[in-house]
């Protein structure tokens, strides 16, 4: 088992030997789920239905511009 802390912001940080393990790279994109009383993360494929779907309903909040304002949260 592997720890991390919150930041304020909500931030945390995956452990290397957890990225690692999981073969997460920067830029992947991760879903979060919650079972029973267990965060659950799991690694999402690129192209893969979440994406589609996320797209759909988040499209307007995909712009560059976007990106731009909430890059520091």
């Amino acid at each position: 088992m592997k720890l991390a802390k919150i930041g304020a912001r909500g931030r945390t940080t995956i452990p290397k030997t957890v990225r690692d393990a999981a073969d997460l790279r920067e830029g992947d994109v991760i879903a979060f789920e919650i079972e029973g009383d267990c965060l659950v993360v799991h690694k999402v494929a690129s192209g893969g239905e979440y994406l589609r779907g996320l797209s759909g309903v988040m499209g307007e909040w995909l712009s560059p511009e976007d990106e731009r304002a909430w890059s520091d949260l």
